[in-house]
């Protein structure tokens, strides 16, 4: 399994970015799909998921009303849409899947089967 992350990058507070996260190696429409951050010197912190069926969607309390999880089956890809970007998104970001097929959404750590490699996000003052 591989999860490949990208779309990070340097913005300023107030802006946007889009994280894309491509896999293979799974059968990604059976796999809950998530995104984690992790700034230095903190722990790895839940930002948002989306299940494999039903189009639930979990959001960190840090980031609800400001990002945005989706997936297209099709492409094999989860996005994530950040807007109104603060300094303290500063972190970076991976894509985690869920431990197998159909198992419950990656919202904590403990249920991520497969990591991806990360992306930086900057958000300058």
């Amino acid at each position: 399994v591989q999860l490949q992350a990208s779309g990070g990058g340097l913005v300023r507070a107030g802006g946007s970015l889009r994280l894309s996260c491509a896999a293979s190696g799974l059968t990604f429409s059976s796999y809950g799909m998530g995104w984690f951050r992790q700034a230095p010197g903190k722990e790895r912190e839940f930002v948002a998921a989306y299940s494999w069926s039903g189009g639930i969607t979990y959001y960190g309390d840090s980031v609800k009303g400001r990002f945005t999880i989706s997936r297209d089956n099709a492409k094999n890809t989860v996005y994530l849409q950040m807007n109104s970007l603060k300094p303290d998104d500063t972190a970076v970001y991976y894509c985690a899947a869920a431990k197998s097929p159909r198992a419950s959404s990656p919202t904590i750590v403990r249920l991520v089967g497969y990591w991806g490699q990360g992306t930086l996000v900057t958000v300058s003052s």
